[in-house]
């Protein structure tokens, strides 16, 4: 009995070095770690909530060939209590603009642009110069282009002249 007893510590032992000297191979070629460095946590980029500032102009171009969205978005601005005198509207030179966007031309007005996207359910907002008064560059002014995304009617496709 007593020789059992031997084999099994024997067992026992070689078993606990070679699982302790798994263990150190591991640890010494860094694929286990005792004690990571904690990772860093990235914040998240807090997105830009608009606001309303009702002291800009807008001037509402309907680039669809759905009339009456211009006035229909002017009503809308009227009901949030917009200026009237603040608000002018046109038809665009093109009928098939994709996406209703609300544009800004100087960098101060990025907020105001976005709360006046908000305000009309949702458009993009995009900054450029194409419709800023060359005359005035510093003009309060917003340009809300209505795209094809509000309308319920599809230009009619070019027609392409036969070969």
């Amino acid at each position: 009995m007593n020789g059992w007893l031997v084999l099994l510590w024997s067992f026992v032992s070689a078993l606990v070095l070679i699982v302790i000297g798994i263990f150190v191979a591991l640890l010494m070629m860094g694929r286990i770690t005792l004690f990571p460095a904690p990772e860093e946590a990235i914040a998240p980029t807090p997105e830009a909530t608009g606001v309303v500032d009702m002291t800009y102009s807008v001037l509402i171009l309907n680039a669809t060939p759905e009339e009456g969205l211009d006035a229909q978005m002017r009503e809308t601005l009227i009901n949030a209590q917009w200026s009237d005198n603040l608000i002018s509207y046109v038809p665009a030179g093109q009928q098939d603009f994709a996406e209703t966007t609300v544009y800004y031309n100087a960098a101060d007005a990025e907020l105001a642009a976005i709360g006046l996207a908000d305000l009309i359910g949702g458009a993009h907002v995009e900054q450029s110069d194409v419709y800023a008064d060359p005359s005035d560059p510093e003009q309060k002014q917003l340009v809300i282009v209505i795209g094809l995304d509000r309308s319920s009617i599809q230009p009619e496709p070019a027609e392409t002249p036969a070969e």
